[in-house]
């Protein structure tokens, strides 16, 4: 697997996600949305963010219905399906570490594969009720995304993977950044950008904003803030 790749000098997304994050599984489609719509145009660098790496306690019943509830309201504003058998697992450890650096492990093949890995493992954390702090199922979710089981096994473990992973939950925090989702732009042209969203926000608020501060860059016009907070 290769380095990371930069992001291309110009417009481009830097978008700030926890592959264990509910309001970001909710995201996922617009991401998904985004990725479509300006593929050629908008370039998007995924950082991992770091929900709660390092988790050593079983969750409690007060934390699994907190997240039950967490789930109710991503679902009720986006529509996403989740699979409640969670709930029922015994001495379950939140720990979000592993999931987010498999992500970081497919990405060193380009930022592309990266974001393909993250919503594959947000459908089957979610979704699937697959348990994603485990290697094996990571290996088999980057294995149905066409990378060899060896290759991502020795990417997962490696120092530089680890690394990797603990620098981008360092860069969120430099940032500023304190929740998950979190999409910001900028042009390329300085470290100035202009935040997207900071929470979730429909697909349909976010594309539009985007196409008009896309045409206000390439106008050569001040890009402000293109899109709302929730």
């Amino acid at each position: 697997m290769s380095d990371t790749p930069t992001p291309k000098v110009g417009p481009h997304l830097v978008y700030f996600a926890d592959p264990m994050c509910s309001w970001c599984w909710g995201f996922s489609p617009v991401i998904g949305a985004i990725r479509e719509r300006f593929r050629d145009t908008l370039p998007i660098r995924l950082v991992l963010g770091g929900l709660r790496p390092g988790t050593t306690e079983p969750m409690t019943e007060q934390a699994k219905a907190e997240i039950r509830e967490h789930w109710t309201h991503v679902h009720e504003a986006s529509g996403q399906n989740f699979d409640h058998g969670f709930f029922e697992r015994e001495g379950f450890v939140y720990d979000t570490e592993p999931a987010s650096r498999a992500v970081a492990a497919v990405r060193r093949r380009g930022m592309e594969a990266g974001l393909d890995m993250l919503a594959a493992v947000q459908r089957a954390f979610y979704a699937e009720n697959r348990d994603v702090t485990r290697e094996e199922t990571l290996a088999h979710i980057a294995a149905a995304q066409g990378v060899d089981d060896e290759a991502f096994r020795t990417a997962f473990e490696s120092e530089a993977a680890q690394e990797e992973t603990v620098q981008d939950f360092a860069i969120a925090q430099q940032a500023g950044v304190r929740g998950f989702p979190t999409l910001i732009a900028g042009t390329g042209e300085s470290n100035e950008y202009a935040l997207v969203t900071q929470g979730f926000q429909r697909g349909e608020v976010i594309v539009p904003a985007l196409e008009n501060w896309l045409a206000e860059v390439s106008a050569a016009k001040t890009p402000g803030l293109v899109g709302g907070t929730e």
